[in-house]
């Protein structure tokens, strides 16, 4: 909710992208660069939200798929898909991330006023990973919590590992 109260307060800068057509927004002081989509290296067993790595200006980054993280089908790159890549805050490390994108639209600014708390029921995906909803160009677009969406992906593999391991021993 600190988050919200903020964003009332001010205007938001974001990146509108697509995943599966719908809008999605990032705050553009996470967004570090945006490429055309480069070879990717998978890594066997890895959790299927973040089962690749890309080279980024010579660094190792994770590749993350939020279509799967939303419940959405994955697909292979079309002709108008990204990779953002994002610095994001996990567990106070700041960690550059790459994540999927159908299809990068825009920087916009959204309005303090069109900014509107996250509804708790009637969205597909799950409340906790949407900082909250702007209206734009008579559409709604959910300014996603990056931060908190790759915090639940870290437990959920931190969680799989121990059940690997316990299950090996």
């Amino acid at each position: 909710m600190i988050a919200m109260a903020q964003a009332n307060e001010h205007s938001l800068v974001v990146l509108i992208l697509e995943l599966q057509g719908e809008s999605f927004a990032i705050e553009t002081r996470q967004v570090r660069e945006i490429l055309d989509p480069v070879p990717i290296t998978t890594v066997p067993g890895a959790d299927h939200a973040v089962d690749g790595l890309i080279n980024v200006r010579g660094r190792v980054v994770p590749l993350a798929d939020l279509r799967l993280t939303f419940g959405m089908p994955q697909h292979d790159a079309g002709r108008d898909s990204r990779i953002v890549v994002i610095e994001v805050d996990i567990e106070g490390d700041p960690t550059t991330v790459g994540i999927r994108a159908d299809k990068v639209n825009e920087v916009t600014e959204l309005a303090a006023a069109s900014l509107e708390s996250t509804p708790r029921i009637g969205l597909r995906w799950d409340a906790e990973f949407i900082t909250c909803i702007g209206k734009r160009d008579g559409d709604f677009v959910a300014v996603l919590d990056m931060g908190r969406i790759f915090s639940r992906l870290i437990h959920r593999m931190r969680g799989a590992a121990s059940v690997s391991t316990a299950a090996a021993a």
